[in-house]
């Protein structure tokens, strides 16, 4: 049989190879790099280098010019209850720090720290700063929106003038930040040549940052400008090269400068692991407070990879799990999945014919069935037709190119209409026609079918599409135990956007397989060199 060559034998043919260069100071013509036993496609390892170089400078530089009695006062002001102690910390390291990063789970308050954050930085470094809101999609852009403007009406209620300072916060994507270039999707308008004119920049769902999209956005800072990254590392990594978020999360710390920068601005019961976190600008924030009970339980077993505690949690009143008997479920083991799409499709085909845009809207996000894959019998391509059917039948028959209550995905970004990949709209009745609408800032907005870009039926999505989503019930239907789609990542993704109850469909060997087998990528970024 054939067998794997020996480690040191491949090493020394890579290294003879003329397509590969050996080391950092290797030659720079070459497509692919060796750097400490990883072999890189050489763009990839320059982007990696790119992000280290960068994150290290802006961790080793901090803000002594701070007005530090105002920047107390603030935190005092704007986090003023003791359970805000982590939220309070991490809007202090962003004011002294010009890198950050805000991780934590769902509810766990992460978005009300953004709006917070700012407050702070524009009573201590501002007034006048300039901010920019950002996620890697148009979807999680416009959640973002929304919630951080929530936020500043809760700023509003601790103190008016913060509120003011902070005024109408607005998000975009980070390729609508950095500026589209014609004609390739690696370059854009605002570069080390080019910086962007932010003082601040916050990005949302940052796990979702692909190793090249961070490089770029780096780049393009300014020098003394901050960069807040928020997400949770817990979640699936980018579909691109890198698992940026996370890498950074988990690189050891080389420094205790930011720590004895803060003093006593640091709680005195911090955790070591957490203290440790914290020398290099990670904050983590731990105590839900919207998402608990069941499922935080759920998802917290899945993160520590606790089988057992999963297997518990999976009994509880807030997750339904049907056990399969086979690798495909059978009919009567769908029953609850089927009535749960079905009246899902019901109440946004009935709000949708009566040209309610707004209701039809919110029933479509109160369901969502999840596959981890797009193609095959446990895929989306499946159960999108199998969900159809049902809502069709539930429903009554809706003939037509664009029968009313259909929701659609776009597949990708317009700028002519304003919409981008991701974003989720419902065909409604309209002027004795049909328009599609579409979530906006200020209200739906409708759309002619003839002027969308590319669009397929959502009644169910990939996991990795659902990032940056959450629905108030959740339904997944798992792979067999053998796909390597099957990760811990996978599972805690799909089960962190439900905000009220999950099914999970799938056999007991699928659930345990998936919490055994975290993502394993290849990175420089978590070694200390």
């Amino acid at each position: 049989a054939w067998r794997w060559p020996p480690l040191d034998a491949w090493e020394a043919a890579l290294r003879a190879s003329p397509l590969v260069a050996d080391g950092p100071d290797g030659p720079d013509d070459r497509p692919v790099r060796l750097v400490d036993g990883r072999v890189y496609l050489d763009r990839y390892w320059r982007d990696e280098h790119a992000v280290r170089v960068a994150v290290e400078e802006r961790t080793r530089v901090l803000d002594g010019s701070l007005d530090e009695a105002a920047l107390r006062a603030a935190l005092v002001r704007l986090f003023p209850r003791e359970q805000d102690d982590r939220q309070r910390l991490a809007a202090a390291v962003a004011a002294v720090s010009r890198f950050t990063v805000v991780t934590g789970g769902p509810g766990t308050g992460k978005t009300t720290t953004v709006a917070r954050l700012v407050a702070v930085l524009q009573a201590a470094a501002g007034p006048g700063l300039r901010v920019a809101l950002a996620a890697p999609t148009g979807k999680a852009a416009a959640r973002l929106q929304e919630a951080a403007n929530d936020a500043v009406a809760q700023v509003r209620a601790l103190s008016p003038a913060d509120a003011e300072r902070v005024g109408r916060l607005t998000a975009t994507t980070v390729h609508r930040l950095l500026g589209w270039r014609p004609g390739t999707s690696t370059r854009f308008r605002h570069d080390r040549s080019r910086r962007l004119p932010h003082d601040v920049v916050v990005v949302d769902e940052s796990s979702m940052v692909s190793l090249p999209l961070m490089a770029r956005l780096l780049e393009a800072l300014r020098p003394q400008a901050r960069l807040v990254l928020v997400g949770d590392p817990d979640q699936l990594a980018s579909v691109e090269a890198g698992a940026v978020l996370g890498d950074l999360v988990h690189r050891p710390a080389t420094s205790d400068a930011l720590p004895r920068r803060l003093g006593d601005l640091v709680p005195p019961d911090l955790p070591a692991p957490a203290r440790e976190a914290l020398r290099h600008g990670v904050v983590r924030l731990e105590r839900p407070h919207r998402y608990g009970g069941d499922l935080h339980a759920l998802a917290s077993a899945i993160q520590r990879a606790d089988a057992d505690a999963v297997l518990a949690a999976l009994e509880s009143p807030s997750v339904t799990f049907v056990a399969t008997s086979g690798e495909r479920p059978l009919p009567d083991e769908v029953a609850g999945l089927r009535a749960d799409v079905s009246a899902t499709g019901v109440a946004v085909v009935a709000a949708a014919s009566a040209g309610d845009a707004q209701a039809a809207l919110d029933a479509v996000e109160r369901h969502r069935l999840l596959l981890a894959h797009r193609r095959g019998p446990a895929g989306v391509a499946h159960w999108s037709r199998q969900a159809q059917e049902w809502v069709e039948e539930a429903a009554g028959h809706r003939p037509g190119a664009w029968p009313v209550g259909l929701p659609v995905l776009v597949e990708r970004n317009d700028r002519a209409t304003g919409l981008y990949n991701g974003d989720v709209g419902v065909v409604v009745a309209h002027e004795g026609g049909v328009a599609v609408a579409f979530r906006g800032p200020d209200g739906p907005r409708l759309v002619r079918p003839h002027r969308l870009p590319a669009v397929e039926p959502v009644h169910a999505m990939t996991i990795h599409r659902a990032q940056g989503s959450q629905f108030a019930r959740v339904a997944v239907v798992l792979p067999p135990p053998s796909s390597p789609l099957l990760t811990r990542e996978l599972l805690y993704t799909a089960v962190t956007r439900a905000q009220e109850h999950v099914l999970l469909v799938g056999s007991r060997e699928a659930v345990l397989a998936a919490v055994a087998r975290p993502v394993q990528r290849a990175s420089g970024l978590r070694s200390p060199r």
